[in-house]
């Protein structure tokens, strides 16, 4: 009878497919991962190493697809798209949690669209400077600048960095110019060069250069230390709790996808990491920490970043997106 009941509201609209779906046994078919990136990309590594052990305990085929551009929208459009909870979104939630400050209008709702299933890791961003300004403090950079106003130049990658830098720029009272970028992965040189003085963004990118002397990494913004350059001070170690912000990998389950589900993924995504010893070295070797958060523990992440970023955006005199 309830089946009965249950397809009638189907057939009339009332209930979406994903709560349908997740009511049958999981999965009974093949997973898509959504990525918002192209491939070897950190989460595009992360997502893959996942599916691949997913399909074996699974017994379904789990595929990776990249989707990136857009800011990435064209990879949140292809999720909520699906309405399907065999089609997941696998993505920092730095891809949306700016998107209501850098965009005048949302095609989706990420509270209502994006339900957390589990967090899986988190990014190591760096604030790093160039040699060549002979600076090895987040505070002998500060009272540099302000020594020297309007000489400087300064870059971050798209989304949280960003909103960092530009939260230090305005509450430290900071005379320099941004430098944007398309592609940050030019940043590293140019610090190296010379041509800009400090850069905010994934460890990964400017570490070499670290390791070999050319740029100097200041401070990291998480909470912890990074396991793979443990001698560097977080930000708020290094007197700047304002810069502390988590950078959240994970995936999430499209409108109406039961908690019972969502908890039952991200029990089998648990077990298969901690099954698999040789996943944690293959991630740090990309500037990520694993950091396993159920779907309660994961909003809550979720919820605290997008906080810090409205108090930034509300200190910038940047006003919320219409949806």
């Amino acid at each position: 009878m309830a089946r009965f009941v249950l397809a009638v509201l189907v057939l009339l609209g009332h209930v979406p497919f994903a709560v349908v779906a997740s009511a049958q046994g999981y999965p009974t078919h093949t997973v898509r991962f959504i990525i918002p990136f192209g491939p070897a990309s950190g989460t595009d590594i992360t997502a893959r190493l996942l599916a691949d052990k997913l399909t074996v305990r699974w017994g379904k085929p789990v595929v990776v697809e990249n989707r990136p551009g857009g800011d990435g929208l064209v990879s949140i459009n292809t999720f909520t798209g699906a309405n399907e909870d065999h089609t997941l979104l696998f993505a920092p939630v730095a891809t949306f949690a700016v998107h209501p400050f850098t965009h005048e209008k949302l095609p989706y709702n990420a509270e209502r669209d994006l339900l957390p299933i589990v967090n899986v890791t988190t990014i190591v961003l760096s604030i790093t400077a160039s040699t060549a300004i002979k600076v090895n403090t987040l505070a002998e950079f500060e009272a540099l600048v302000h020594r020297e106003p309007g000489k400087y130049n300064v870059a971050a990658a798209a989304g949280n960095s960003d909103f960092l830098l530009s939260g230090f720029i305005k509450s430290s009272g900071l005379q320099v110019t941004k430098v944007p970028y398309r592609d940050i992965m030019q940043g590293p040189n140019d610090l190296a060069e010379n041509r800009i003085q400090l850069l905010m963004s994934s460890i990964t990118i400017v570490r070499a250069l670290h390791q070999a002397g050319r740029v100097k990494v200041l401070a990291v913004t998480g909470r912890k230390r990074a396991p793979i350059e443990p001698a560097i001070p977080t930000a708020s170690e290094a007197g700047y709790p304002q810069l502390e912000l988590e950078s959240l990998i994970g995936m999430y389950g499209p409108r109406g996808m039961p908690m019972e589900l969502r908890e039952r993924i991200a029990a089998d995504i648990r077990a298969v990491v901690e099954a698999n010893p040789e996943i944690k070295p293959k991630l740090e070797a990309t500037g990520q920490v694993i950091e396993l958060r159920g779907p309660a523990d994961f909003a809550a992440g979720i919820a605290q970043i997008r906080s810090k970023l409205t108090a930034i955006a509300q200190a910038l005199g940047m006003k919320a997106a219409t949806q």
